[in-house]
């Protein structure tokens, strides 16, 4: 990756998630989706359904230089709060926008058709509907090819730019990848980011830092990772070691560190590689 790609967050929201209600199946699919293009999550928040939480949350977001997706809380019933912290943290006012109305129009239509219903563009189901499409008045929609009912964009003074999307997986994931594939295919960093590492028996973390410190000070475009495991099905007791970062510096560090782990006389297992 290089130094011109914006770090991506994650902001998870709802009580339903902290209460165990539902299991969060968001933060393993986004970072699968963001590694598909060479890209990884920095960071991941979950909140509940807690308008001053998400609004110091969000205000901190658009402050950043970063790329947010946030998750959940942009319906319009009594719990759902995000697109009003948006607006506050923004400082902006809310208003209905008109390509999104023109969407939930659509939606609806349809809906009545399909019903054998008369479409009532002022029926107060039709009106709570629209209130979907309310957004900080600077948004941007974002398309949401499963029902027409839009996502939004918005940025922060401070440069960071947050993406909100529906809390159902099967909306949410397919606009996250049309938004990467549409906005941020320039930092698309496929196969130039590595992570190489080794399977170390019978070692303590403790014995190898001295080891972590030369390799990332010899090498400080890497970055070294230790997983230690006292239960893994196969291994056992042991350590994950190893470096990831771009191609040319993690695999020269990798070697350095390997070569350490060697003349130490550590017992060395499986050599494992992601990209």
């Amino acid at each position: 990756m290089t130094l011109t790609t914006p770090r991506f967050g994650a902001l998870i929201i709802g009580d339903e998630i902290l209460s165990g209600r539902r299991t969060d199946k968001h933060l393993p699919k986004l970072i699968e989706i963001l590694a598909a293009r060479g890209l990884a999550l920095s960071y991941v928040h979950i909140v509940g359904d807690d308008p001053a939480d998400i609004s110091a949350l969000l205000a901190r977001a658009f402050a950043s230089a970063d790329v947010v997706f946030s998750l959940g809380g942009i319906g319009a019933t009594p719990d759902d709060h995000t697109r009003q912290c948006a607006a506050a943290a923004l400082g902006q006012a809310l208003a209905l926008h008109p390509q999104a109305r023109a969407l939930i129009l659509e939606r609806i239509r349809d809906m009545s058709v399909q019903q054998g219903q008369p479409f009532d563009e002022k029926h107060p189901d039709t009106l709570r509907r629209l209130q979907m499409g309310v957004f900080p008045e600077h948004a941007s929609i974002i398309p949401n090819p499963y029902n027409r009912i839009p996502g939004f964009s918005c940025q922060g003074l401070g440069g960071g730019t947050v993406h909100f999307f529906p809390g159902f997986p099967v909306m949410a994931w397919p606009m996250i990848e049309a938004v990467l594939d549409e906005q941020y295919r320039s930092c698309f960093a496929v196969g130039a980011w590595i992570e190489r590492s080794v399977i170390v028996y019978g070692a303590m973390e403790a014995s190898l830092t001295p080891l972590m410190e030369q390799t990332e000070a010899a090498f400080p475009g890497a970055k070294v990772f230790s997983l230690p495991s006292v239960d893994h099905p196969r291994h056992g007791k042991h350590i994950d070691l190893g470096v990831k970062g771009p191609v040319a510096d993690a695999d020269a560090a990798y070697v350095f560190l390997l070569q350490g782990l060697r003349t130490a006389g550590c017992q060395l297992g499986p050599e494992l590689v992601r990209r």
